[in-house]
């Protein structure tokens, strides 16, 4: 493939701008507003959602997407692992932080599913960085609107809890069984993948299990492989339109600590890369990072982290566009 493309959505280079310099945008993207006539150009949209209204404990992750646009001005044009070259093969820009409500979750909740109802009807595939983890259903809600999609979930937690305090059922620990339950996620093709900690009661994994949802606890993953497990994690979402969702707790906090719920013993940042890449080839609707909380790793570390991950969810879906062209 040619170096040379002229789309007009490159990143600027390092070679024409120093990367500490210019104004920050997602990769060094050109930033598009969705509402103007340029937004029916653009093929992979780069979403920051602001917020951690739903977050039950160590608050932070709102200010996640200005660290991780920060952290991504090292982000270069060529997958040196998988020769992918997202930027030649899509047209991807920086769409901006959705509008949120800091003081309302049932606000913001509409607030961002509004805001992916235009993504979704200007076809734009979305590469979103949170915020928490309760964005990823307010996104689902906006993408689809028909059959139920498959989800694979790289994660320390389930996210299928019930509610918390009485019953409040919005919180960055339920967004899975609030979308299951509104028939946006088939639960028999689910996979979620490095669970592990303590528990209050179990609950939640009973839950998915009772549902079909496949729980590969982090034990299994390192007995078996990141190989044979993502063989069948594809298998089980097949052919069909899939979502994926990265929570960044998913990786050890020795090499991810700035994150609100750390659990000790996860997989590494290779694994996850290698586990993301087994992802090329299926039929991706688009992808969330969430939950890098900058306060609790002010050195930005677990932002470069983030967005080397959301890199690699890139790569995946722009081979999804590219396949989706032939």
């Amino acid at each position: 493939m040619q170096d040379e493309v002229d789309h007009g959505y490159m990143p600027v280079s390092g070679m024409e701008l120093p990367r500490y310099a210019g104004v920050p945008s997602f990769m060094r993207l050109p930033i598009v507003d969705l509402s103007s006539e340029q937004a029916e150009e653009v093929e992979i949209g780069l979403i920051g959602v602001p917020w951690d209204g739903g977050t039950t404990n160590r608050p932070g992750a709102r200010h996640g997407p200005r660290q991780l646009r920060d952290l991504s001005t090292m982000i270069r044009l060529v997958n040196q692992a998988t020769r992918i070259r997202p930027f030649h093969i899509a047209r991807c820009a920086d769409l901006g932080d959705t509008p949120v409500n800091p003081a309302d979750v049932a606000d913001t909740l509409e607030r961002v599913q509004s805001f992916y109802d235009r993504v979704r009807e200007r076809r734009i595939v979305p590469m979103t960085a949170g915020g928490d983890h309760l964005i990823s259903l307010p996104v689902l809600r906006g993408l689809v609107t028909g059959e139920p999609v498959g989800m694979i979930h790289f994660d320390a937690h389930t996210d299928l809890f019930e509610g918390y305090f009485g019953g409040f059922r919005y919180t960055h620990g339920t967004p899975f069984k609030r979308a299951i339950e509104e028939g946006l996620l088939d639960p028999k093709r689910m996979v979620q993948i490095g669970i592990r900690g303590s528990s209050y009661d179990m609950d939640d994994v009973r839950f998915g299990l009772s549902q079909g949802v496949r729980i590969i606890m982090i034990e299994e993953l390192m007995d078996r492989g990141v190989d044979d497990v993502m063989e069948e994690a594809r298998n089980i979402v097949g052919d069909r339109p899939t979502y994926v969702s990265f929570d960044i707790d998913g990786i050890d906090p020795s090499m991810a600590p700035g994150t609100g719920t750390p659990e000790i013993g996860g997989f590494t940042t290779h694994q996850a890369q290698r586990m993301v890449r087994q992802l090329q080839g299926l039929d991706l609707i688009g992808a969330d990072l969430v939950e890098v909380s900058p306060p609790f790793d002010p050195s930005g570390n677990t932002a470069w982290v983030g967005v080397s991950i959301m890199f690699e969810l890139l790569c995946v879906l722009a081979d999804r566009v590219q396949r989706g062209q032939a």
